[in-house]
């Protein structure tokens, strides 16, 4: 669906001012296009929402910079492709070693590593702080955080509850993930 330059750079003009509803409008436009893309690249649908999710986070982080003499979809799809590369960098800079059966039984003797009483007491504080930080977030990022990952909730799951698109769940959760981490490295 081709959708009119004006229309389009109205949202764009209205995004780098924060709008919300325009973030929205370009994230459900284009959310297929860079998907798409991500899917013949990667052949696997978990890799390319996931990375589908970071292009759009990003892109809206730098919206500032995008220059209107481009297409938008070619910006989204540049960055898109930018985050894919970096995760296979990162992945060829990960050191595969070949074992031998010897060092996999070693491997699999070794001794129990559940956690201790003094563990528990740390883990159990580390919680209730985590808690408090996600308490200090608006109630639409309290509650998307604790669907996905208290009550374990897929994507689609919390769409139908809280009665949104699945997309701007996943715009939501983004923008939660990075608000709460900005709160924890305050704290």
């Amino acid at each position: 669906m081709e959708i009119k330059k004006e229309i389009l750079n109205n949202h764009i003009k209205r995004a780098k001012e924060g709008n919300q509803i325009s973030f929205n409008f370009l994230l459900d436009h284009f959310w297929s296009d860079v998907y798409q893309y991500q899917l013949k690249r990667t052949q696997n649908d978990n890799d390319a929402e996931d990375i589908t999710i970071q292009s759009f986070s990003r892109a809206f982080d730098k919206i500032d910079s995008f220059n209107e003499e481009y297409k938008f979809k070619t910006w989204l799809i540049t960055i898109s492709k930018n985050i894919h590369i970096d995760l296979i960098r990162k992945n060829k800079a990960s050191i595969n070693l070949k074992t031998t059966k010897e060092q996999e039984r070693e491997a699999y003797a070794v001794v129990d590593d559940n956690p201790t009483p003094e563990d528990k007491i740390i883990t159990e504080q580390n919680l209730a702080k985590l808690l408090r930080d996600i308490k200090q977030l608006k109630p639409k990022y309290q509650q998307v955080i604790n669907l996905r990952y208290f009550q374990e909730l897929s994507y689609k799951e919390i769409s139908e509850q809280i009665g949104e698109p699945m997309n701007n769940v996943k715009v939501k959760l983004l923008r939660a993930k990075k608000l709460l981490a900005e709160i924890i490295k305050k704290s």
